[in-house]
Protein backbone atom coordinates (compact mmCIF):
# COMPACT_ATOMS: atom_id res chain seq x y z
CA UNK A 1 0.00 0.00 0.00
CA UNK A 2 1.43 3.37 -0.99
CA UNK A 3 2.29 6.05 1.57
CA UNK A 4 -0.34 8.37 0.07
CA UNK A 5 -3.08 5.83 0.73
CA UNK A 6 -1.85 4.93 4.19
CA UNK A 7 -1.70 8.50 5.46
CA UNK A 8 -5.27 9.14 4.34
CA UNK A 9 -6.53 6.42 6.65
CA UNK A 10 -7.34 7.15 10.31
CA UNK A 11 -4.33 6.56 12.54
CA UNK A 12 -5.65 4.63 15.51
CA UNK A 13 -2.40 3.61 17.17
CA UNK A 14 -0.45 6.10 19.28
CA UNK A 15 2.87 4.66 18.09
CA UNK A 16 1.75 4.66 14.45
CA UNK A 17 0.91 8.35 14.82
CA UNK A 18 4.38 9.03 16.21
CA UNK A 19 5.96 7.01 13.42
CA UNK A 20 4.01 8.99 10.84
CA UNK A 21 5.08 12.25 12.46
CA UNK A 22 8.71 11.07 12.26
CA UNK A 23 8.25 10.53 8.51
CA UNK A 24 7.25 14.18 8.21
CA UNK A 25 10.11 15.50 10.37
CA UNK A 26 11.56 17.50 7.48
CA UNK A 27 8.25 19.31 7.12
CA UNK A 28 8.26 20.02 10.86
CA UNK A 29 11.75 21.54 10.61
CA UNK A 30 10.81 23.56 7.53
CA UNK A 31 7.60 24.86 9.07
CA UNK A 32 9.43 25.77 12.28
CA UNK A 33 11.93 27.79 10.26
CA UNK A 34 9.04 29.46 8.45
CA UNK A 35 7.47 30.40 11.80
CA UNK A 36 10.71 32.03 12.93
CA UNK A 37 11.30 33.85 9.65
CA UNK A 38 7.79 35.20 9.07
CA UNK A 39 7.28 36.38 12.65
CA UNK A 40 9.98 39.04 12.37
CA UNK A 41 10.14 39.55 8.61
CA UNK A 42 8.87 43.16 8.57
CA UNK A 43 9.90 44.06 12.11
CA UNK A 44 12.50 46.77 12.66
CA UNK A 45 13.83 45.21 15.86
CA UNK A 46 13.36 41.61 14.75
CA UNK A 47 14.57 39.16 17.37
CA UNK A 48 15.13 42.13 19.67
CA UNK A 49 11.47 41.83 20.66
CA UNK A 50 12.25 38.47 22.26
CA UNK A 51 14.50 40.35 24.68
CA UNK A 52 12.33 43.43 25.16
CA UNK A 53 9.26 41.53 26.38
CA UNK A 54 10.81 39.61 29.31
CA UNK A 55 13.15 42.49 30.23
CA UNK A 56 10.28 44.98 30.33
CA UNK A 57 8.27 42.54 32.43
CA UNK A 58 11.23 42.08 34.78
CA UNK A 59 11.68 45.83 35.22
CA UNK A 60 7.99 46.43 35.98
CA UNK A 61 7.76 43.49 38.37
CA UNK A 62 11.01 44.48 40.10
CA UNK A 63 9.79 48.05 40.67
CA UNK A 64 6.35 47.07 41.94
CA UNK A 65 7.00 43.85 43.83
CA UNK A 66 10.69 44.20 44.62
CA UNK A 67 10.88 47.86 45.66
CA UNK A 68 7.39 48.85 46.78
CA UNK A 69 5.77 45.64 48.03
CA UNK A 70 9.07 44.12 49.21
CA UNK A 71 8.29 40.57 48.10
CA UNK A 72 11.01 38.27 49.55
CA UNK A 73 13.57 37.04 47.05
CA UNK A 74 15.45 34.59 49.29
CA UNK A 75 18.65 36.64 49.44
CA UNK A 76 18.96 37.03 45.68
CA UNK A 77 18.74 40.47 43.98
CA UNK A 78 15.10 40.76 42.97
CA UNK A 79 15.74 41.42 39.22
CA UNK A 80 17.68 38.13 38.98
CA UNK A 81 15.12 36.35 41.16
CA UNK A 82 12.31 37.55 38.90
CA UNK A 83 14.04 36.99 35.57
CA UNK A 84 14.96 33.40 36.51
CA UNK A 85 11.21 32.69 36.52
CA UNK A 86 10.09 35.15 33.82
CA UNK A 87 12.35 33.56 31.21
CA UNK A 88 10.89 30.02 31.35
CA UNK A 89 7.41 31.38 32.04
CA UNK A 90 7.55 33.52 28.89
CA UNK A 91 8.64 30.48 26.90
CA UNK A 92 5.71 28.50 28.27
CA UNK A 93 3.03 31.16 27.84
CA UNK A 94 4.10 32.23 24.34
CA UNK A 95 4.42 28.60 23.25
CA UNK A 96 0.83 27.88 24.25
CA UNK A 97 -0.46 31.17 22.82
CA UNK A 98 1.26 30.45 19.49
CA UNK A 99 0.20 26.80 19.29
CA UNK A 100 -3.52 27.25 19.96
CA UNK A 101 -4.32 29.15 16.72
CA UNK A 102 -1.83 27.00 14.78
CA UNK A 103 -4.49 25.04 12.88
CA UNK A 104 -7.11 27.71 12.24
CA UNK A 105 -4.50 30.21 11.05
CA UNK A 106 -3.51 27.76 8.28
CA UNK A 107 -7.00 26.83 7.12
CA UNK A 108 -6.18 26.83 3.40
CA UNK A 109 -3.34 24.40 3.90
CA UNK A 110 -5.37 22.08 6.13
CA UNK A 111 -8.22 21.78 3.63
CA UNK A 112 -6.02 21.16 0.58
CA UNK A 113 -3.36 18.58 1.43
CA UNK A 114 -2.76 15.89 4.01
CA UNK A 115 0.03 15.95 6.56
CA UNK A 116 -0.02 15.32 10.31
CA UNK A 117 -1.89 18.39 11.55
CA UNK A 118 0.04 18.46 14.82
CA UNK A 119 2.98 19.82 12.85
CA UNK A 120 1.31 23.25 12.88
CA UNK A 121 1.09 23.74 16.67
CA UNK A 122 4.35 21.84 17.24
CA UNK A 123 6.29 24.12 14.90
CA UNK A 124 4.90 27.18 16.69
CA UNK A 125 6.12 25.77 20.00
CA UNK A 126 9.58 24.84 18.69
CA UNK A 127 10.02 28.30 17.18
CA UNK A 128 9.68 29.81 20.65
CA UNK A 129 12.82 27.99 21.74
CA UNK A 130 14.78 30.41 19.56
CA UNK A 131 13.21 33.33 21.43
CA UNK A 132 14.14 31.65 24.70
CA UNK A 133 17.77 31.22 23.62
CA UNK A 134 18.08 34.87 22.59
CA UNK A 135 16.45 36.17 25.79
CA UNK A 136 18.79 33.95 27.83
CA UNK A 137 21.68 36.22 26.82
CA UNK A 138 20.22 38.93 29.06
CA UNK A 139 20.05 36.46 31.93
CA UNK A 140 23.74 35.68 31.53
CA UNK A 141 24.42 39.42 31.66
CA UNK A 142 22.40 39.76 34.87
CA UNK A 143 24.29 36.91 36.50
CA UNK A 144 27.59 38.59 35.63
CA UNK A 145 26.41 42.04 36.75
CA UNK A 146 25.29 40.78 40.17
CA UNK A 147 28.28 38.43 40.41
CA UNK A 148 26.18 35.32 40.93
CA UNK A 149 28.26 32.19 40.34
CA UNK A 150 27.28 29.48 37.91
CA UNK A 151 26.72 26.14 39.64
CA UNK A 152 27.11 22.64 38.25
CA UNK A 153 23.43 22.07 39.02
CA UNK A 154 22.62 24.18 35.94
CA UNK A 155 22.96 20.84 34.11
CA UNK A 156 19.43 20.10 35.35
CA UNK A 157 18.07 22.87 33.11
CA UNK A 158 17.68 20.70 29.95
CA UNK A 159 15.60 18.24 31.99
CA UNK A 160 13.40 21.07 33.27
CA UNK A 161 13.03 22.43 29.75
CA UNK A 162 12.03 19.01 28.43
CA UNK A 163 9.31 18.64 31.07
CA UNK A 164 8.10 22.18 30.43
CA UNK A 165 7.93 21.64 26.67
CA UNK A 166 5.90 18.46 27.22
CA UNK A 167 3.41 20.49 29.24
CA UNK A 168 3.27 23.27 26.63
CA UNK A 169 2.82 20.70 23.87
CA UNK A 170 -0.06 18.98 25.64
CA UNK A 171 -1.90 22.22 26.37
CA UNK A 172 -1.11 23.60 22.93
CA UNK A 173 -2.50 20.52 21.19
CA UNK A 174 -5.63 20.53 23.35
CA UNK A 175 -6.19 24.20 22.63
CA UNK A 176 -5.41 23.89 18.92
CA UNK A 177 -7.93 21.08 18.48
CA UNK A 178 -10.61 22.78 20.58
CA UNK A 179 -10.18 26.16 18.86
CA UNK A 180 -11.15 24.59 15.52
CA UNK A 181 -14.61 23.99 16.96
CA UNK A 182 -14.78 26.98 19.30
CA UNK A 183 -12.85 30.03 18.06
CA UNK A 184 -13.27 31.89 21.36
CA UNK A 185 -10.52 29.75 22.87
CA UNK A 186 -7.83 31.59 20.93
CA UNK A 187 -8.99 34.88 22.45
CA UNK A 188 -9.23 33.47 25.97
CA UNK A 189 -5.71 32.00 26.06
CA UNK A 190 -3.76 35.25 26.74
CA UNK A 191 -6.04 36.09 29.67
CA UNK A 192 -5.77 32.54 31.01
CA UNK A 193 -1.97 32.69 30.79
CA UNK A 194 -1.93 35.96 32.73
CA UNK A 195 -4.06 34.49 35.52
CA UNK A 196 -1.97 31.30 35.52
CA UNK A 197 1.20 33.34 36.07
CA UNK A 198 -0.13 34.68 39.37
CA UNK A 199 -0.88 31.10 40.45
CA UNK A 200 2.79 30.25 39.80
CA UNK A 201 5.79 31.39 41.90
CA UNK A 202 7.05 33.87 39.32
CA UNK A 203 6.91 37.08 41.36
CA UNK A 204 7.16 35.37 44.74
CA UNK A 205 9.04 32.34 46.13
CA UNK A 206 7.46 28.99 46.85
CA UNK A 207 8.22 29.55 50.55
CA UNK A 208 5.37 32.08 50.89
CA UNK A 209 2.81 29.38 50.04
CA UNK A 210 1.53 27.83 53.32
CA UNK A 211 2.53 24.20 53.78
CA UNK A 212 -1.06 23.03 54.12
CA UNK A 213 -1.90 24.45 50.68
CA UNK A 214 1.15 23.16 48.80
CA UNK A 215 -0.29 19.79 47.71
CA UNK A 216 -3.14 21.68 46.03
CA UNK A 217 -0.77 24.38 44.77
CA UNK A 218 1.49 21.78 43.14
CA UNK A 219 -1.37 20.60 40.94
CA UNK A 220 -0.08 23.48 38.83
CA UNK A 221 2.86 21.79 37.04
CA UNK A 222 4.58 25.11 36.39
CA UNK A 223 4.86 25.73 40.14
CA UNK A 224 7.28 22.87 40.68
CA UNK A 225 9.16 23.73 37.50
CA UNK A 226 9.70 27.41 38.35
CA UNK A 227 10.81 26.47 41.86
CA UNK A 228 13.24 23.96 40.33
CA UNK A 229 14.72 26.56 37.97
CA UNK A 230 15.51 28.81 40.92
CA UNK A 231 16.99 25.98 42.96
CA UNK A 232 19.36 24.72 40.27
CA UNK A 233 20.41 28.12 38.89
CA UNK A 234 20.46 30.44 41.90
CA UNK A 235 20.88 28.14 44.90
CA UNK A 236 23.21 25.57 43.38
CA UNK A 237 20.97 22.83 44.76
CA UNK A 238 19.24 19.88 43.18
CA UNK A 239 15.52 20.27 42.50
CA UNK A 240 13.05 19.22 45.13
CA UNK A 241 12.22 15.92 43.46
CA UNK A 242 8.85 15.74 45.15
CA UNK A 243 7.86 19.02 43.49
CA UNK A 244 9.56 18.18 40.21
CA UNK A 245 8.16 14.65 40.16
CA UNK A 246 4.62 15.99 40.49
CA UNK A 247 5.28 18.45 37.66
CA UNK A 248 6.78 15.74 35.46
CA UNK A 249 3.92 13.29 35.97
CA UNK A 250 1.28 15.95 35.30
CA UNK A 251 3.15 17.22 32.24
CA UNK A 252 3.44 13.73 30.74
CA UNK A 253 -0.25 13.11 31.42
CA UNK A 254 -1.26 16.40 29.81
CA UNK A 255 0.97 15.71 26.79
CA UNK A 256 -0.55 12.26 26.27
CA UNK A 257 -4.13 13.49 26.69
CA UNK A 258 -3.46 16.46 24.41
CA UNK A 259 -1.95 14.34 21.66
CA UNK A 260 -4.64 11.66 21.91
CA UNK A 261 -7.46 14.18 21.66
CA UNK A 262 -5.80 16.10 18.85
CA UNK A 263 -5.45 12.94 16.74
CA UNK A 264 -8.98 11.85 17.62
CA UNK A 265 -10.38 15.13 16.27
CA UNK A 266 -7.94 15.50 13.39
CA UNK A 267 -10.12 13.74 10.80
CA UNK A 268 -13.00 16.21 11.28
CA UNK A 269 -10.93 19.40 11.33
CA UNK A 270 -10.99 20.07 7.59
CA UNK A 271 -14.78 19.64 7.53
CA UNK A 272 -15.34 22.14 10.34
CA UNK A 273 -12.83 24.67 9.01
Amino acid sequence: MSLALRVLQPQRSFFKNLALLAQYRELLVTWTYREIRTRYRQSVLGLGWTVIQPVFQMVVISIIFGNFLRIPSEGVPYPVFAYTAILPWTLFSTSVASAVPGVISNMDLVTKIYFPREILPLSAILARLVDFAVASVVFVGLMLWYQIPLHATVLYVPLLLAIQMLLATGIGLLGAAASVFLRDISFAVPMAMQLWMYATPVIYPMSVVPERWRPLYLLNPMAGLIDSYRRVILDGAAPDFQYLGASALLSILVALVGYYNFKRLEATMSDVI
